[in-house]
């Protein structure tokens, strides 16, 4: 299927390359900082809503758009602005149970379709020294709560999607299109 992805996400365009999918990316123009939602599933349904509509879809290919945050104890832990706050991030994970929210906007021909899939994430005890060593390879970056779980061994058990974890909830978008075309 052709899918034009409005993310700059390159796990989300690997794991939607990896299920057989034509992608294009294009970047969205969306400021996520009109969205001023604290509830995780209600946050990132937004958030994917309106990066998905602030793209021109005239291709006939289907529309996707994504949006992931952690949740941990009542906090959302988006993107870390600093090494310091990924540091934070990760210090207060560590040993913890924690949650990921994923959103999901679909569209094409003027229909749409918004969803969103949790996991649960249990990390083990990490050291200062681990969380120094990661931060120093700058791939917390451009994670929402500052770590990659295809890059790390910090988790020691999910609930749920492994690949929600990693940005894009792949079983589920596989059911729902699959109910779109049938």
């Amino acid at each position: 299927m052709k899918i034009l992805l409005a993310s700059g996400s390159p796990r989300r365009k690997q794991l939607l390359e990896e299920l057989g999918h034509e992608i294009t990316v294009i970047r969205p123009d969306f400021d996520e900082g009109q969205i001023l939602i604290r509830e995780p599933a209600a946050l990132v349904a937004a958030l994917a809503e309106g990066k998905g509509r602030s793209v021109k879809n005239q291709s006939g290919a289907l529309l996707v758009a994504a949006d992931t945050v952690v949740a941990f104890q009542g906090k959302i832990l988006g993107k870390p602005a600093s090494a310091r706050e990924a540091e934070q991030m990760l210090c207060a994970l560590s040993g913890n149970v924690h949650e990921v929210y994923t959103g999901v906007y679909l569209e094409k021909d003027g229909v749409s379709r918004t969803f969103t899939d949790r996991s649960e994430v249990h990390f083990r005890t990490l050291s200062a020294e681990e969380i120094a060593a990661y931060i120093a390879t700058g791939k917390p970056m451009d994670k929402a709560g500052s770590y990659g779980i295809q890059e790390t061994d910090f988790v020691c058990r999910i609930g749920g999607s492994y690949h929600n974890i990693m940005g894009f909830p792949t079983e589920k978008f596989e059911q729902v299109i699959t109910q779109l075309k049938g």
